[in-house]
């Protein structure tokens, strides 16, 4: 595990004395990369001004994960009250996202217990190695570089909370690995139902734009922020200004959130080009955990949190996951008011609930599933 001190007033660790970040994806001075504005240290200086918003001391490293997908893939970590004897929590964020962005929520989870915020492989300051084009190898992939990280940071259970994609990959580990979770929470999730069979004759096109999508669909989701080169924070706060303002009330420089979601996504997509692997028209997956999540272990409790606004919500209906029910724990709630970014809609409620589902995890002693 690589760390730096540094005078920040919060406690954060980088890199090693004579470490490179440039080991983690290279710096190129390529035309692509002038164009885009990508910079590491421009993306470590956004992350580190979001998060000096933080009370909570936390400490910053690269985690090794080893051959995952590249040769010496590194996880970029977040920790916090790492000293409570409590489950810790380990947050995985959704597309196009970064640990930053956990800024409304990092004090309050952290308060009575461990939390990890992870940058996914391929995201944020994480390695971005080329993953596979195969949609469940690149799922198999994601998650032996969660179960890897878990093993370096000697974690023996823990509390998983994924969003978006996060739950997506969440679930998966979840079916793989249940022995190390206390809890999986699932947060808005992606990828969750089957794409209906009637949905491209429900919805009507308009016939120029037809060729656009199709067009679109053969390419990584968030290419026009790279497209668009030095315009790119612009396009991210003009056409996301939701986003950018669940975070006004704490976050006082404006272009901030948008500078810093553009340098996520400015760098190399490897991790845009997995999800795009593993995605069929964007809102669904080609394998839908839903044919899969039944066969989730018992001894796995579940909580999903959906906004009541979010899109994902037409898309993958709290009925899809209550299949679980008949032998797993699972909670379903609805945020009220809140869209697809629930984390930050309304961080109160989403706070509170999740330190609910934590709570209970702390209280339950896990119980081996009897055998069969």
């Amino acid at each position: 595990m690589a760390a730096e001190a540094t005078t920040a007033p919060t406690t954060t660790f980088d890199k090693a004395p004579g470490s490179s970040e440039s080991s983690l994806c290279s710096k190129d001075k390529s035309w692509s990369n002038w164009w885009t504005g990508t910079s590491f240290d421009m993306l470590r200086t956004l992350e580190k001004r979001i998060l000096s918003y933080l009370k909570t001391p936390y400490r910053g490293s690269f985690v090794d994960v080893g051959h995952c997908v590249g040769e010496a893939d590194k996880v970029w970590t977040l920790s916090l009250n790492t000293e409570s004897p409590n489950v810790p929590l380990v947050l995985v964020h959704g597309l196009g996202a970064g640990v930053a962005l956990w800024v409304l929520n990092l004090d309050a989870l952290a308060k009575d217990r461990p939390v990890y915020a992870i940058d996914v492989l391929g995201f944020g300051r994480s390695s971005r190695p080329r993953f596979s084009s195969d949609p469940m190898v690149v799922e198999k992939q994601l998650v032996k570089s969660i179960e890897e990280w878990r093993r370096e940071m000697n974690l023996k259970e823990m509390i998983l909370l994924g969003h978006s994609m996060g739950g997506f990959i969440a679930a998966s580990y979840a079916l793989s690995y249940p022995d190390r979770l206390r809890h999986l929470i699932l947060a808005d999730p992606w990828g969750m139902p089957e794409k209906p069979k009637d949905f491209e004759s429900n919805v009507r096109i308009r016939f120029w734009l037809k060729p656009i999508f199709a067009i679109s669909k053969m390419l990584n989701p968030l290419w026009p922020i790279r497209f668009a080169g030095p315009y790119g924070p612009s396009l991210v706060n003009r056409f996301r200004q939701d986003i950018v303002m669940k975070f006004s009330s704490v976050i006082t420089e404006g272009m901030d959130i948008s500078n810093y979601i553009h340098q996520c996504n400015s760098q190399n997509p490897t991790g845009e080009g997995a999800f795009h692997s593993m995605m069929q028209d964007f809102a669904w997956a080609k394998n839908p955990m839903m044919h899969r999540i039944g066969d989730m272990k018992s001894t796995v409790p579940v909580t999903v949190l959906y906004g009541s606004k979010s899109w994902l919500l037409h898309t993958s209906p709290p009925e899809t996951v209550k299949q679980l029910s008949d032998n797993s724990f699972v909670k379903v709630k609805i945020i009220e008011g809140s869209g697809h970014h629930i984390y930050a809609d309304d961080a109160d409620a989403f706070n509170e609930m999740v330190n609910e589902a934590c709570r209970a995890a702390d209280s339950v002693q896990k119980v081996e599933e009897p055998a069969k």
